[in-house]
C-alpha cells in the first residue's frame, strides 16, 4: 500500500476512533452496564476487525490477534497519557487527552505491525 493509501487509511481509522469512543460510552450507558471498560475495547475490536481484514490483510489468525491486542493496549496507554495531565489548563478531566490519544495510538501500533509485514514479505522474498 501507498503512503497516501496508508494516510488516508489511517486518518479515517483515527477519525472512527474519535467519534466511536463516545458512541461506544452511550452504547454502555443504554446497556446498563456500567463498565466503559468491558465496552469501549470490545467495540474497538471489532472495528479493527474490520479494519484488519479490509487493509491489512494478514492470515485470519494474526489478522484476530492483532486487532485483539491493538485496542486493549492503546485505551490502556491512552488512560497512562491523560494521567499525565499534560493539557489540565484546557481539558480539566483529562477525557479530551485520553479520547485524542485513544484514536493515535492504535495508529502507531498498526503502523509497525504493517512495517513487520513488510520486513516478513521482503525476507521470504529473497530466500
Amino acid at each position: 500500500m501507498k503512503l497516501k493509501q496508508r494516510f488516508l487509511v489511517y486518518l479515517l481509522l483515527a477519525i472512527l476512533y474519535f467519534f466511536a469512543t463516545s458512541l461506544l460510552i452511550i452504547l454502555d450507558e443504554k446497556l446498563k452496564i456500567n463498565d466503559a471498560f468491558i465496552t469501549v475495547p470490545c467495540g474497538f475490536v471489532l472495528i479493527n476487525i474490520a479494519y484488519t481484514f479490509l487493509f491489512l490483510k494478514l492470515n485470519p489468525l494474526l489478522n484476530i490477534l492483532s486487532a485483539s491486542i491493538i485496542p486493549f493496549l492503546s485505551l490502556f496507554l491512552a488512560l497512562k497519557f491523560s494521567d499525565l495531565h499534560l493539557f489540565s489548563r484546557y481539558d480539566a478531566y483529562d477525557i479530551g487527552t485520553a479520547i485524542i490519544a485513544n484514536a493515535i495510538f492504535p495508529i502507531i501500533f498498526w503502523e509497525i505491525i504493517y512495517q513487520i509485514k513488510n520486513i516478513y514479505s521482503l525476507k521470504s522474498v529473497i530466500k
